[in-house]
Protein backbone atom coordinates (compact mmCIF):
# COMPACT_ATOMS: atom_id res chain seq x y z
CA UNK A 1 0.00 0.00 0.00
CA UNK A 2 0.92 3.51 -0.74
CA UNK A 3 -0.10 7.20 -0.14
CA UNK A 4 -1.01 8.99 -3.65
CA UNK A 5 -1.85 12.60 -3.71
CA UNK A 6 -4.94 13.51 -5.49
CA UNK A 7 -6.70 16.78 -6.21
CA UNK A 8 -5.70 18.40 -2.55
CA UNK A 9 -5.84 15.06 -0.74
CA UNK A 10 -4.63 12.04 -0.01
CA UNK A 11 -5.25 8.66 -1.50
CA UNK A 12 -4.66 5.11 0.26
CA UNK A 13 -3.55 3.17 -3.29
CA UNK A 14 -2.58 -0.58 -3.44
CA UNK A 15 -0.54 -0.87 -6.51
CA UNK A 16 1.32 -4.32 -8.44
CA UNK A 17 3.08 -2.27 -10.55
CA UNK A 18 4.91 -3.98 -13.18
CA UNK A 19 4.76 -3.37 -16.90
CA UNK A 20 1.33 -5.29 -17.48
CA UNK A 21 -1.82 -3.34 -19.00
CA UNK A 22 -3.61 -1.83 -16.04
CA UNK A 23 -6.72 -2.02 -14.19
CA UNK A 24 -7.96 0.48 -12.01
CA UNK A 25 -10.32 -0.51 -9.11
CA UNK A 26 -13.12 1.61 -8.07
CA UNK A 27 -15.25 0.22 -5.24
CA UNK A 28 -18.78 0.75 -3.96
CA UNK A 29 -20.45 2.06 -1.03
CA UNK A 30 -19.41 1.73 1.96
CA UNK A 31 -16.75 -0.03 2.12
CA UNK A 32 -13.07 -0.04 0.52
CA UNK A 33 -10.78 -0.83 -2.20
CA UNK A 34 -10.09 -4.60 -0.07
CA UNK A 35 -13.63 -5.53 -0.96
CA UNK A 36 -11.54 -6.11 -4.71
CA UNK A 37 -9.39 -8.75 -3.06
CA UNK A 38 -11.66 -11.83 -4.77
CA UNK A 39 -10.64 -9.82 -8.34
CA UNK A 40 -7.24 -7.95 -7.40
CA UNK A 41 -4.95 -11.60 -7.69
CA UNK A 42 -6.92 -12.97 -10.40
CA UNK A 43 -6.47 -10.06 -12.52
CA UNK A 44 -2.68 -10.17 -11.58
CA UNK A 45 -2.56 -13.41 -12.46
CA UNK A 46 -3.37 -12.67 -15.64
CA UNK A 47 -0.22 -10.51 -15.92
CA UNK A 48 -2.31 -6.45 -15.09
CA UNK A 49 -0.90 -3.55 -13.46
CA UNK A 50 -3.82 -4.07 -10.64
CA UNK A 51 -4.32 -0.68 -8.74
CA UNK A 52 -6.78 -0.51 -6.16
CA UNK A 53 -7.57 2.93 -4.06
CA UNK A 54 -9.94 3.86 -1.49
CA UNK A 55 -12.37 6.29 -2.06
CA UNK A 56 -11.96 9.75 -0.08
CA UNK A 57 -13.70 9.06 3.00
CA UNK A 58 -12.91 5.62 3.50
CA UNK A 59 -10.45 3.04 4.30
CA UNK A 60 -7.01 4.57 4.96
CA UNK A 61 -7.84 7.42 2.83
CA UNK A 62 -7.74 11.35 3.54
CA UNK A 63 -11.66 12.18 5.39
CA UNK A 64 -12.27 15.56 4.50
CA UNK A 65 -15.45 17.03 5.71
CA UNK A 66 -16.28 17.66 2.04
CA UNK A 67 -15.85 17.09 -1.64
CA UNK A 68 -18.61 13.58 -1.77
CA UNK A 69 -20.19 14.49 -5.03
CA UNK A 70 -19.37 13.29 -8.22
CA UNK A 71 -17.32 16.18 -10.02
CA UNK A 72 -15.07 16.07 -7.39
CA UNK A 73 -14.65 12.26 -6.80
CA UNK A 74 -14.12 12.12 -10.91
CA UNK A 75 -11.46 14.70 -10.30
CA UNK A 76 -9.89 12.38 -7.48
CA UNK A 77 -9.51 9.55 -9.86
CA UNK A 78 -7.85 11.81 -12.69
CA UNK A 79 -5.26 12.78 -10.28
CA UNK A 80 -4.82 9.30 -9.30
CA UNK A 81 -4.14 8.49 -12.93
CA UNK A 82 -2.13 11.30 -13.58
CA UNK A 83 0.19 11.07 -10.58
CA UNK A 84 0.51 7.27 -11.48
CA UNK A 85 0.96 8.45 -15.04
CA UNK A 86 -1.94 5.78 -16.01
CA UNK A 87 -1.86 5.11 -19.50
CA UNK A 88 -4.20 2.19 -21.64
CA UNK A 89 -6.43 1.94 -18.41
CA UNK A 90 -9.79 -0.29 -18.28
CA UNK A 91 -11.46 1.33 -15.27
CA UNK A 92 -13.85 -0.93 -13.50
CA UNK A 93 -16.39 0.70 -11.30
CA UNK A 94 -18.23 -1.39 -8.83
CA UNK A 95 -21.55 0.40 -7.74
CA UNK A 96 -20.90 3.48 -6.69
CA UNK A 97 -17.66 3.27 -8.49
CA UNK A 98 -19.63 3.10 -11.74
CA UNK A 99 -20.43 6.67 -11.34
CA UNK A 100 -16.63 7.77 -10.84
CA UNK A 101 -16.00 5.73 -14.25
CA UNK A 102 -18.55 7.48 -16.18
CA UNK A 103 -18.47 11.25 -14.81
CA UNK A 104 -14.11 10.81 -15.37
CA UNK A 105 -14.91 9.45 -18.98
CA UNK A 106 -17.17 12.50 -19.76
CA UNK A 107 -15.22 15.29 -17.92
CA UNK A 108 -11.74 14.31 -18.59
CA UNK A 109 -11.91 12.25 -21.99
CA UNK A 110 -10.56 8.78 -23.09
CA UNK A 111 -6.82 9.77 -23.78
CA UNK A 112 -5.91 7.56 -20.79
CA UNK A 113 -8.80 4.90 -20.94
CA UNK A 114 -8.60 2.01 -23.36
CA UNK A 115 -11.91 0.53 -21.84
CA UNK A 116 -14.68 0.75 -19.16
CA UNK A 117 -16.48 -1.72 -16.87
CA UNK A 118 -19.48 -1.00 -14.76
CA UNK A 119 -20.21 -4.00 -12.55
CA UNK A 120 -23.55 -3.24 -10.76
CA UNK A 121 -23.20 0.26 -11.20
CA UNK A 122 -25.09 3.12 -10.02
CA UNK A 123 -25.69 4.78 -13.65
CA UNK A 124 -28.09 6.14 -15.39
CA UNK A 125 -30.20 7.62 -12.46
CA UNK A 126 -31.26 6.25 -9.34
CA UNK A 127 -33.48 8.80 -8.47
CA UNK A 128 -37.44 8.49 -9.08
CA UNK A 129 -38.40 12.14 -10.77
CA UNK A 130 -41.06 12.84 -13.21
CA UNK A 131 -38.77 12.20 -16.24
CA UNK A 132 -36.88 9.25 -14.34
CA UNK A 133 -39.92 7.42 -13.35
CA UNK A 134 -37.84 4.40 -13.73
CA UNK A 135 -35.07 5.27 -11.03
CA UNK A 136 -35.36 2.62 -8.40
CA UNK A 137 -34.86 5.18 -5.14
CA UNK A 138 -37.38 7.76 -3.53
CA UNK A 139 -36.91 10.79 -1.83
CA UNK A 140 -38.18 8.68 1.65
CA UNK A 141 -35.68 6.27 0.56
CA UNK A 142 -32.76 8.94 0.18
CA UNK A 143 -33.43 10.42 3.60
CA UNK A 144 -33.97 6.89 5.25
CA UNK A 145 -30.49 5.93 4.03
CA UNK A 146 -29.02 9.61 5.28
CA UNK A 147 -30.72 9.06 8.85
CA UNK A 148 -29.46 5.54 8.86
CA UNK A 149 -25.97 6.48 8.54
CA UNK A 150 -26.00 9.41 10.87
CA UNK A 151 -28.28 7.65 13.55
CA UNK A 152 -28.04 3.87 14.15
CA UNK A 153 -25.36 3.44 11.98
CA UNK A 154 -24.06 -0.07 13.34
CA UNK A 155 -27.71 -1.66 13.09
CA UNK A 156 -28.17 0.22 9.99
CA UNK A 157 -25.14 -1.25 7.99
CA UNK A 158 -25.49 -4.40 9.41
CA UNK A 159 -28.83 -4.44 7.55
CA UNK A 160 -27.57 -3.11 4.44
CA UNK A 161 -24.90 -5.77 4.00
CA UNK A 162 -27.01 -8.23 4.42
CA UNK A 163 -28.98 -7.14 1.64
CA UNK A 164 -26.18 -6.34 -0.01
CA UNK A 165 -25.39 -10.28 -0.26
CA UNK A 166 -28.85 -11.35 -0.57
CA UNK A 167 -31.07 -12.69 -2.81
CA UNK A 168 -34.94 -12.66 -2.02
CA UNK A 169 -33.97 -12.57 1.72
CA UNK A 170 -31.36 -15.81 1.17
CA UNK A 171 -27.65 -14.60 2.08
CA UNK A 172 -25.42 -15.86 -1.14
CA UNK A 173 -22.25 -16.04 1.11
CA UNK A 174 -21.03 -17.21 4.44
CA UNK A 175 -21.64 -15.28 7.56
CA UNK A 176 -18.01 -15.03 7.35
CA UNK A 177 -18.03 -13.21 4.15
CA UNK A 178 -20.45 -10.73 5.41
CA UNK A 179 -18.94 -9.35 8.79
CA UNK A 180 -15.86 -8.83 6.48
CA UNK A 181 -17.63 -6.07 4.36
CA UNK A 182 -19.30 -5.21 7.32
CA UNK A 183 -15.76 -4.13 8.79
CA UNK A 184 -14.68 -2.76 6.05
CA UNK A 185 -17.49 -0.05 6.65
CA UNK A 186 -15.68 1.01 10.05
CA UNK A 187 -13.25 3.68 8.79
CA UNK A 188 -16.11 5.69 6.76
CA UNK A 189 -16.89 8.80 8.14
CA UNK A 190 -20.54 10.31 8.83
CA UNK A 191 -19.93 12.86 6.52
CA UNK A 192 -18.26 10.48 3.60
CA UNK A 193 -21.12 8.24 4.56
CA UNK A 194 -23.97 10.49 3.94
CA UNK A 195 -22.30 12.39 1.64
CA UNK A 196 -22.31 10.00 -1.17
CA UNK A 197 -26.25 8.70 -0.53
CA UNK A 198 -26.63 12.11 -1.99
CA UNK A 199 -23.99 11.64 -4.53
CA UNK A 200 -25.36 8.20 -6.17
CA UNK A 201 -28.56 8.73 -5.31
CA UNK A 202 -29.10 12.03 -6.65
CA UNK A 203 -26.79 12.09 -9.51
CA UNK A 204 -28.28 11.88 -13.20
CA UNK A 205 -25.64 10.60 -15.22
CA UNK A 206 -27.50 10.28 -18.43
CA UNK A 207 -25.80 12.33 -20.05
CA UNK A 208 -22.20 11.37 -19.40
CA UNK A 209 -23.28 7.54 -20.58
CA UNK A 210 -24.49 9.24 -23.97
CA UNK A 211 -20.78 10.76 -23.87
CA UNK A 212 -18.54 7.08 -23.25
CA UNK A 213 -16.80 5.90 -26.57
CA UNK A 214 -14.28 3.16 -25.00
CA UNK A 215 -15.71 -0.40 -25.31
CA UNK A 216 -17.77 -1.11 -22.37
CA UNK A 217 -18.77 -3.81 -20.49
CA UNK A 218 -21.94 -3.80 -18.40
CA UNK A 219 -22.40 -6.80 -15.58
CA UNK A 220 -24.74 -7.17 -13.19
CA UNK A 221 -26.56 -9.98 -11.61
CA UNK A 222 -30.35 -10.33 -11.80
CA UNK A 223 -30.91 -10.51 -8.24
CA UNK A 224 -29.54 -7.53 -7.34
CA UNK A 225 -32.28 -5.70 -4.90
CA UNK A 226 -29.83 -3.25 -3.94
CA UNK A 227 -29.07 -1.38 -7.78
CA UNK A 228 -31.99 -3.77 -9.44
CA UNK A 229 -30.66 -4.16 -12.74
CA UNK A 230 -33.40 -3.36 -14.73
CA UNK A 231 -33.20 -0.04 -12.76
CA UNK A 232 -29.63 0.60 -13.65
CA UNK A 233 -27.52 -2.34 -15.76
CA UNK A 234 -30.36 -2.67 -18.28
CA UNK A 235 -30.46 1.22 -19.03
CA UNK A 236 -26.52 1.40 -19.09
CA UNK A 237 -26.40 -0.77 -21.67
CA UNK A 238 -29.34 0.66 -23.89
CA UNK A 239 -27.67 3.85 -23.27
CA UNK A 240 -23.68 3.24 -24.43
CA UNK A 241 -22.99 2.76 -27.80
CA UNK A 242 -22.04 -0.81 -28.56
CA UNK A 243 -21.85 -2.00 -24.75
CA UNK A 244 -21.56 -5.55 -24.25
CA UNK A 245 -23.59 -6.73 -21.07
CA UNK A 246 -23.68 -9.95 -19.10
CA UNK A 247 -25.93 -10.62 -16.71
CA UNK A 248 -25.38 -13.34 -13.98
CA UNK A 249 -28.15 -15.50 -13.04
CA UNK A 250 -29.02 -15.78 -9.35
CA UNK A 251 -26.79 -12.95 -8.10
CA UNK A 252 -27.00 -10.31 -5.83
CA UNK A 253 -25.38 -6.79 -5.66
CA UNK A 254 -22.08 -8.21 -3.87
CA UNK A 255 -22.05 -10.48 -6.73
CA UNK A 256 -17.94 -9.95 -7.16
CA UNK A 257 -17.87 -12.24 -3.75
CA UNK A 258 -20.90 -14.33 -4.18
CA UNK A 259 -20.44 -15.19 -7.66
CA UNK A 260 -16.63 -14.56 -7.91
CA UNK A 261 -16.25 -17.26 -10.70
CA UNK A 262 -18.30 -15.55 -13.35
CA UNK A 263 -17.45 -12.05 -12.22
CA UNK A 264 -14.40 -12.58 -12.96
CA UNK A 265 -14.29 -15.17 -16.16
CA UNK A 266 -16.50 -12.44 -17.82
CA UNK A 267 -13.91 -9.63 -16.83
CA UNK A 268 -11.12 -11.73 -17.87
CA UNK A 269 -12.68 -12.38 -21.67
CA UNK A 270 -13.61 -8.81 -21.99
CA UNK A 271 -9.73 -7.87 -21.12
CA UNK A 272 -8.40 -10.11 -23.32
CA UNK A 273 -9.42 -7.95 -26.15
Amino acid sequence: MTSVPSNGITLNVTDTGGDGRPVVLIHGWPLSAASWENQASVLMQAGHRVVAYDRRGFGDSDKPETGYDYDTLAADLDGLLTELDLRDVTLIGFSMGGGEVVRYLSTYGADRVRSAVLAAAVPPYLLKTDDNPEGGLGEDDVQEFVDGVSGDRENFLDGFTTDFFSVDGELQVSEEERQKALALTEPATTASLAGCVNAFARTDFRGDLAAITVPTLVIHGDGDATVPFEVSGQRSADAIAGAELVVVEGAPHGFNVSHAAEFNAALGDFLAR
